[in-house]
């Protein structure tokens, strides 16, 4: 997995990352991702599969993967600590888990309103005029 961070200056690192669709954001050891060029835009309260609670940083990066990316969330986690991709980042990359093969693969982009109900938007807002 390669990911550039947004910034047109900063450089890019590739690692190799656990897809944990039990997790939201991805998590990249707060180090790496700082020499990357990343910088902290909020506290987020992180929940582990034990229970405890804790305040991370999120920032932002730009993910690569399979030649798909997308500017994301990250969970800027601790030192050393093993990159993880969540089920944000899965989905903003339109990629699902192949858990049998240990793979991910594409996945459909899915919309949810039919184009029918774009027509009558269109047309109640026509009728307003």
């Amino acid at each position: 997995m390669h990911w550039p961070h947004p910034a047109p200056r900063s450089g890019s690192a590739c690692s190799v990352f656990l897809a944990d669709t039990g997790a939201f954001f991805p998590a990249v050891s707060r180090h790496v991702l700082s020499v990357q060029g990343a910088r902290p835009i909020r506290p987020e309260t992180v929940q582990f599969a034990d229970g405890r609670t804790v305040r991370w940083k999120v920032g932002e990066a730009r993910l690569e993967v399979d030649g798909r990316s997308v500017t994301t969330l990250v969970l800027l986690g601790r030192t050393g600590s093993q990159p993880l991709l969540g089920a944000y980042s899965l989905d903003g990359l339109g990629l699902s888990v192949d858990w049998r093969r240990g793979r991910l693969l594409p996945m459909p982009v899915a919309i949810v309103a039919s184009s029918n109900e774009g027509r009558a938007m269109n047309h109640r807002l026509g009728a307003r005029r």
